[in-house]
């Protein structure tokens, strides 16, 4: 046998031991919903938007039902800007006016929802695009948020309150894979931008899903987030690969403001009965493949009243 044929044999042997190695995680989950909130710059670069479209259509042959929930933050500034819109932040929420609304719904339904779409069925036919106002999805009610001791009216700006996970199911029985814009419509009938995090969470909780994950652009939840209270952690280099709810709740307060509200939907889904939420890097190409398929595991997992220190495996758990 010449060095060639034994390299790649033994790359052969290689790919074979790594699809064994998955056969626990494809029984364990085989049939489940998996919630995925997708944004950062798993978003907006154009590999890493491959490679997770990749990941999605891989879990949906695999047997597993996905579900993506996305925002689109960066997307809607740069239309405002083009269109010379100014909008002001309160308490780090966008002042949603009627006409800024027009331009989110534009943006998360009209654009960011079908390009996710036309990546997932570029590997197949599966990706079908909804807003939280298709068939009364999800239902918000307007939200202020306190700044310096007084409530401020974010305007059309809304926490979701229910869920009708109907439509979703429906598309999941039939095969294909939900891709929801966070769009929500008000209790009082008019239209809200929701986060994308928190509506992720309650729709996770809805659909009775096996796991939440939310993708990001750090590597997970640093232990040392809360030591001063400060916007950044004082040690980056530890991550916590799993965390108890009680412990989490505890550490809300002290966490920055671009990493509460994703640990905080993780916190919701796991206290409303999803047995496992995570925070993952978006930054490292298929980041969903190693969480769900492989026993290392990356990033934090939000596990119910257990303490830090376990594996962040999706079979692990």
């Amino acid at each position: 046998m010449t060095p060639e044929m034994t390299r790649d044999r033994a790359i052969a042997l290689g790919k074979a031991m790594t699809l064994v190695g998955a056969l626990p995680w494809l029984e364990r989950f085989h049939g489940a919903i998996v919630v995925v909130k997708y944004g950062g710059n798993a978003m907006a670069e154009e590999e890493l938007r491959r490679a997770f479209a990749q990941d999605i259509v891989f879990c949906r042959y695999a047997g597993l039902r996905p579900v993506i929930v996305h925002g689109g933050g960066p997307q809607i500034s740069d239309t405002l800007d083009r269109f010379g819109m100014v909008t002001e932040f309160r308490g780090g929420l966008r002042v949603t006016t009627p006409e800024v609304m027009d331009v989110v719904r534009m943006v998360l339904v009209g654009q960011v929802n079908q390009d996710v779409v036309r990546l997932i069925n570029d590997h197949g036919p599966f990706g079908v695009g909804l807003s939280g106002e298709d068939g009364g999805l999800l239902t918000a009610r307007r939200r202020t948020v306190s700044v310096a001791g007084e409530d401020v009216d974010l305007g059309l700006v809304g926490d979701v309150v229910s869920v009708d996970p109907s439509t979703v199911l429906s598309l999941l029985d039939d095969g294909r894979v939900p891709v929801i814009a966070t769009v929500a419509r008000g209790e009082d009938g008019a239209s809200y931008n929701v986060n994308a995090d928190s509506a992720a969470a309650a729709l996770a909780v809805a659909l009775g899903a096996a796991k939440l994950v939310v993708l990001t652009d750090v590597e997970g939840l640093y232990s040392g987030w809360p030591a001063d209270g400060g916007p950044e952690p004082t040690d980056p280099a530890e991550v916590i690969s799993q965390i108890g709810t009680d412990e989490l709740a505890a550490m809300l307060p002290g966490l920055a403001a671009g990493m509460a509200p994703k640990m905080e939907a993780c916190l919701r889904a796991v206290r409303g009965g999803v047995p496992q939420a995570h925070v993952l890097d978006g930054r490292l190409p298929h980041a969903l493949l190693l969480e769900v398929f492989t026993a290392e595991g990356i990033g934090t997992m939000v596990v119910p009243n257990e303490p830090a220190g376990g594996s962040a495996a999706g079979g692990a758990s």
